[in-house]
């Protein structure tokens, strides 16, 4: 398993490979993303697109993104999809966690669905606190 950046000329011919696998995080982003905006920070945005693959099948697909907070500065997994989990997380954790070093970072977080919380405990993942949103309109 070899897990890599892409670089921004290479997004598009890297795309058919992993709109799929965003399709879903963008699903559950509910209506704040569509894949094509994913697609379109990837080229527009100070983000990065991180590929796990074997032989030339691509498993997964990572979006990071620093976060500057005041008293320290953060690795955000921002999006994550792909195929076959068991087989790619540990290798990407293990570059994000040396690439989020490299580049001054105090943690690496993330932010999605509940079953996250169960899919990363195990890698030292810690939930934090919950994200709430209220409707401005009743519907």
């Amino acid at each position: 398993m070899e897990v890599s950046l892409v670089p921004v000329e290479y997004i598009e011919q890297v795309w058919p490979s992993i709109e799929s696998y965003l399709q879903g995080a963008a699903d559950y982003s509910y209506g704040r993303y569509t894949v094509e905006n994913i697609k379109e920070g990837l080229i527009t945005k100070p983000q990065s697109l991180w590929i796990a693959f074997e032989d030339k099948k691509v498993l997964g697909a990572v979006v990071t993104a620093f976060t500057y907070y005041p008293n320290m500065t953060a690795l955000d997994m921002v999006f994550t999809g792909g195929i076959e989990l068991k087989r790619w997380k540990t290798p990407m954790l293990d570059i994000l966690q040396r690439y989020a070093k490299d580049n001054g970072c105090k943690i690496i977080e993330s932010y999605g669905r509940a079953g996250w919380e169960r899919i990363f405990k195990q890698d030292g993942f810690k939930k934090r606190f919950m994200f709430y949103e209220l409707p401005v309109e009743k519907e």
